[in-house]
């Protein structure tokens, strides 16, 4: 496992967090096997499903389909490494996963919602900047949280972000974005003075305290906003990322910058905010076929 798990971080450069569940679903195989008595190199196509089988009493199908993944990651390793005949989870079916449409808020609650640090001092200015900045630019929590003051291009409008795979990408600043992130960068030295001012380092986003903002507390932050904004619904940080996306799409924006824009390596990947967009799609249609109506 710890050879797996330098292999995840090495040369597929996988996120902490994917290497973080993919080491907790081979632990759990692991004693699985352990309990069988199952050889790890002498599981079939039955063991695995066996153990999915088993997984399935705790976990839902996105759940069981990252363990599947997991295993045939594991055992591709293995049998390139000699370590293994051959690789059992490859005859395994993918559970079906549900098809759930991504959450959008309106154009006017996300308005609400960016803007609701209004005051407060230095950290409700880097609420507002690192709010501001998730809808202009679509960036994933961990990109967010990821970032250094040198990705920043203010002038140009611009951001470098390392995605999934340490892929990077340049991704355009709204000039709102631009000048909550200006504000933010004036007061940020009072925060880095902070007692782990040392360990946040360059980090773009501080705590309190002075170290990097991590991924958990930006969650924490912008339930904060959404309480104090007065909306209902329970918003995650993801959801800004789909409000990009659909908002973008809404005002014609291209599929395939959009998928740029997102970092998605699929295009299928990208085209399921269409399905949340079917009220425009259908006012088109309604425009532009001749026997619509």
């Amino acid at each position: 496992m710890e050879r797996f798990a330098s292999h995840l971080a090495g040369e597929r450069r996988a996120s902490m967090h994917t290497r973080r569940a993919y080491l907790s679903d081979l632990s759990q195989y692991a004693d699985w096997l352990a309990s069988h008595r199952i050889p790890v190199a002498a599981a079939t196509p039955a063991s695995v499903r066996s153990f999915l089988a088993h997984a399935a009493g705790s976990a839902g199908a996105v759940s069981l389909a990252r363990k599947l993944s997991t295993l045939r990651s594991l055992y591709r390793y293995l049998v390139r490494e000699g370590l293994s005949p051959a690789n059992p989870a490859r005859a395994v079916a993918t559970p079906k996963r549900p098809r759930k449409l991504p959450t959008v808020l309106p154009e006017e609650e996300v308005a609400v919602l960016v803007e609701a640090p209004a005051e407060g001092g230095p950290l409700a200015l880097r609420d507002r900047a690192f709010l501001e900045l998730l809808y202009a630019s679509g960036l994933r929590v961990s990109e967010l949280t990821g970032l250094s003051l040198g990705d920043l291009d203010l002038p140009g409008g611009l951001v470098r972000v390392l995605g999934k795979r340490q892929k990077e990408r340049i991704v355009p600043v709204g000039r709102p974005a631009c000048e909550a992130l200006q504000r933010w960068l004036e007061a940020r030295p009072a925060v880095a003075a902070g007692p782990e001012g040392a360990r946040g380092g360059d980090a773009l986003f501080l705590n309190h305290r002075g170290g990097r903002l991590t991924s958990r507390s930006v969650a924490r932050l912008l339930q904060k906003w959404v309480l104090s904004a007065g909306l209902p619904r329970h918003v995650h940080p993801h959801v800004l990322r789909h409000c990009f996306a659909t908002h973008l799409l809404g005002n014609g924006a291209d599929l395939r910058g959009i998928q740029e824009l997102l970092g998605h390596a699929s295009l299928s990947t990208t085209q399921r905010y269409t399905q949340v967009d079917w009220k425009r799609l259908a006012a088109v249609y309604d425009q532009a076929h001749p026997r619509a109506r």
